[in-house]
């Protein structure tokens, strides 16, 4: 969402500390305001200074642009009150920040009473009235059918323990789960997502011992709560997140990778989706024709051969016999098809043949025993190796079911993954950054700008020809450098002097070093390929960069790898995510026109791919009898 004059928000806390710096925050972007809070004073003070702000950006209101409410966030009457007069006032609700919040007041060792007016009030405040106010503001976001962000103020002792307040933690760690439980509402539009600060300024942080803070690194600055809290609000990608910020780490999400995979498991959602495709009928045949690797090279026509193989109706136990209807075309084929990819010390040689491409759509046309949760005809799509061929057998437990098996689901597999992981996980992708995506207009590079736009950011893409710079435009990308017009190093050295933030980078060879040298200060370049090396006339060499480690160091700067294998846990939640996003037209998914035909076409598409002339994902329809029945549907 982007801030901007004209849209209202409701804040209850807000007059003081954080509450009342987010509510001035807002006002300077000309956001009509309303501010809950039980101090009439502070109120009326911070509403008369937001309003000074706000009256910047409108003229002639025939409505206040700030309304100061005194409420108290336990009494539920008056909270239904409050929300009900913003509507009336405003017409709709974009952004509902939660920050009212207390500590105890008594110590819970040294508390006798029945807790009425001690830890049981600070429940109240803290984790009960949070309920109620997020309940309140989906109802209205619901009923206007005008989508909306949610932040609440949850706090780092929502996340570990803080010994010398337990209710307070434990209220606060009641508002992180809760929050993070609504990930779903996504799906109408409803951003719901929590700010966990450590220690901030404000009088709350006051009753904290000033040694346990000084030893945390000291207290955050308000500016870094305030970027924390847009961040949120304007990523489009974030729902159910959980925004960490410290002194010691600035800002992080949480949990990391590594603890979302201690507990992720496949969620059905995917399954759930398959419900309204009826696939045609279809015979399954005695034979069926398939690519193999026969010999090591990285020219991919001569390394491959189509072959015809006996199709066998015994059907390994927990296994599928998967139908392809089309397979994705990737950079890396080659690489796989050299033998890059099998790593561990294997003498590679010995493997031959092995079966080529490694991702496709389709559907199941057999189940083996013990699958329970496929049926035959069920849409899937699969990353494992044998992607070129009409049939492949496939473990079920590596079945990612979708609503139907079209073109767009296999750019969002490699292609689409790639960027959704990679910008979250090892770029660590915030809002208000300036991201380059080199190769843009190709499969992978499509998806990068657009989720770096929607995160919030200044995007800059690099490209070659009109076409592909059209394409980009269309995607909503900030810059676009033509390199068969301008040169590259001239526009981000005059039009970006303190460099780019971000670097998504795929060419490898001179690129690489390009970027390098316009990477700014704590600037992070992630390379997921590197395109131009790996068709040498002797294969994919590596090669040197020298300076590399001076130049990082010089400006704390971090240069990351990315392998998407390595990061499987977490392919069925970034899938769901960008299906989510292309199904409400927040994604768009560039298939290039191209037609590729048949198993027979697998290697004109490689070359294509090659070729430069590509713009968007490359796709090989593998049966177009059985694409045709499917597009009727």
């Amino acid at each position: 969402m982007e801030l901007k004059p004209g849209l209202s928000a409701l804040v209850t806390g807000g007059a003081s500390g954080i509450g009342r710096a987010l509510c001035l925050a807002l006002a300077q972007k000309g956001v009509f305001l309303t501010i809950i809070d039980f101090s009439v004073e502070r109120g009326k003070e911070v509403a008369s200074l937001a309003e000074k702000e706000i009256t910047k950006f409108h003229a002639g209101l025939q409505f206040p642009p700030v309304t100061f409410i005194r409420c108290d966030v336990t009494n539920k009457g008056e909270l239904k009150a409050a929300f009900q007069k913003h509507l009336e006032t405003y017409g709709h609700l974009d952004i509902c920040i939660n920050s009212a919040g207390l500590g105890s007041n008594v110590p819970f060792h040294k508390d006798q009473t029945d807790g009425y007016k001690t830890w049981r009030h600070t429940l109240d405040v803290n984790l009960i009235a949070v309920i109620d106010c997020t309940k309140l503001a989906i109802q209205i976001m619901q009923t206007t059918q005008k989508p909306g962000v949610v932040i609440n103020l949850g706090s780092a002792s929502g996340l570990y323990p803080m010994y010398a307040d337990p209710i307070y933690s434990a209220s606060k760690g009641g508002v992180v789960m809760f929050t993070r439980s609504l990930a779903l509402y996504k799906r109408q539009g409803i951003r719901i997502n929590v700010l966990c600060p450590e220690f901030v300024q404000t009088d709350l942080a006051s009753k904290v011992n000033q040694d346990f803070i000084n030893r945390a690194g000291g207290y955050l600055s308000m500016d870094m709560v305030i970027k924390g809290a847009f961040e949120l609000i304007r990523d489009e990608t974030k729902a159910g997140s959980c925004l960490w910020i410290t002194k010691r780490r600035g800002m992080e999400y949480w949990p990391t990778p590594a603890e979302e995979a201690k507990y992720l498991v496949h969620s059905s959602k995917l399954r759930r989706r398959s419900s309204t495709f009826v696939p045609p009928s279809f015979q399954i045949p005695q034979s069926f024709e398939k690519i193999v690797v026969h010999t090591l090279s990285n020219n991919f026509r001569s390394a491959t051969r189509i072959v015809r193989a006996p199709l066998q109706l015994h059907i390994k136990p927990d296994h599928v016999l998967f139908k392809v209807i089309y397979a994705g075309v990737n950079a890396s084929d080659v690489n796989f098809s050299s033998g890059r990819y099998f790593g561990g010390g294997k003498d590679v040689d010995s493997l031959l043949p092995f079966d080529a491409g490694f991702e496709a759509v389709g559907i199941v046309a057999a189940v083996g025993d013990s699958v329970r949760n496929l049926k035959i005809g069920t849409p899937a799509a699969i990353m494992s190796f044998g992607g070129y061929a009409e049939f492949v057998m496939v473990p079920a437990k590596h079945i990612l079911p979708v609503a139907r098996p079209d073109p767009e689901i296999i750019a969002m597999l490699t292609s689409g993954l790639t960027a959704s992981i990679a910008l979250e996980k090892v770029a660590q992708m915030e809002s208000g950054k300036v991201v380059l995506v080199t190769a843009a207009a190709g499969g992978t590079g499509q998806f990068a700008v657009q989720l770096a736009k929607l995160a919030g950011n200044t995007v800059v893409a690099t490209c070659g020809g009109n076409e592909k710079a059209n394409l980009l435009r269309d995607l909503g990308v900030d810059r676009v450098i033509d390199y068969k017009k301008e040169d590259i190093k001239s526009v981000l050295k005059e039009e970006f002097p303190k460099g780019v933030d971000i670097v998504y980078e795929s060419v490898g060879g001179k690129m690489f070093n390009l970027c390098m040298n316009a990477l700014a200060r704590y600037g992070r370049l992630v390379v997921i390929g590197m395109i131009s090396q790996y068709q040498g006339e002797h294969g994919w060499k590596p090669q040197n960069y020298p300076g590399l480690c001076e130049k990082i160091l010089s400006k704390s700067q971090t240069v990351s790898g990315f392998f998407l294998i390595h990061y499987a846990h977490l392919w069925e939640e970034h899938l769901s995510r960008l299906i989510d996003l292309f199904s409400s037209g927040k994604l768009k998914v560039a298939i290039d026109p191209k037609r590729f035909l048949g198993v027979h076409s697998v290697a004109d598409a490689v070359e294509y791919l090659y070729s430069g002339k590509s713009t968007g994902k490359v796709v090989v329809c593998i049966d177009p009898a059985f694409s045709q029945q499917v597009s009727k549907l």
